[in-house]
């Protein structure tokens, strides 16, 4: 690469990081429905067209948004699931928790990220398949804790009802062949429930109602854990 060439690779990734900022910044003040790249070049200053060779489609924007959203979050888990490795070795319900709180302190500390990426959909936006890898990120994350957990002989099966059975089988296919039907099954539903507990946090509803936040949630997390099927190191 010639030194134009990199000076011209610099100065685009300053401009889409540039793009980026300012997108996320009417995020945060109109909401995503809202999000114009018309408004964002008229904020940096740019014509249109030039913001377009970024970006082509408010879609494509979004796109990145999202990406950066999930890749981010991902990243805050996966750096809490490593120091809690190295800090409980086998103690795989305190990973578990670890990277709960991980996703919930980044939520906290990003809430219109997260609103953009768990909250409601996108009037008018389909999401590509671009997005998959890095959505999967916090879920497949859970999983490996399990896994490991598992392989270690550290957990209780949960019991599974007949009528759920087939389900759960299904699940068990797509996500964790390695893993039993019942674990999978109340995996997938602690993980909703993990969501729910954060979302309820972020989008206001815990206001007026739960005030040592911190305390609740790592209790729920653990709890969360426990039901799933994870026990504590002996």
């Amino acid at each position: 690469m010639t030194t134009a060439q990199g000076a011209r690779a610099r100065a685009r990734i300053e401009i889409t990081a540039a793009i980026k900022d300012e997108a996320r910044r009417q995020l945060a003040a109109e909401g995503a429905a809202k999000l114009s790249l018309r408004a964002v070049a008229r904020e940096l200053g740019m014509v249109s067209s030039a913001l377009y060779r970024y970006f082509p489609s408010r879609d494509d924007l979004l796109t990145a948004l999202i990406i950066d959203a999930y890749d981010s979050v991902g990243a805050a888990a996966e750096r809490a699931h490593a120091t809690a490795e190295a800090a409980a070795p086998g103690d795989h319900l305190a990973h578990w928790t670890a990277v709960c709180r991980a996703v919930r302190g980044w939520a906290v500390d990003h809430p219109h990220e997260y609103a953009l990426i768990y909250g409601s959909p996108v009037p008018g936006y389909t999401a590509p398949q671009d997005t998959i890898g890095p959505a999967s990120r916090v879920g497949l994350l859970l999983i490996s804790v399990a896994r490991a957990a598992y392989r270690g002989k550290g957990i209780a099966l949960p019991p599974l009802p007949d009528a759920l059975r087939a389900e759960a089988e299904r699940l068990t296919a797509d996500l964790a062949p390695d893993l039993p039907p019942p674990f999978v099954a109340t995996l997938v539903s602690a993980w909703a429930e993990l969501f729910g507990l954060i979302s309820f946090e972020v989008f206001g509803q815990f206001n007026n109602i739960v005030e040592d936040r911190d305390t609740f949630f790592a209790a729920a997390a653990e709890r969360l854990g426990r039901e799933a099927g994870l026990l504590p190191r002996p």
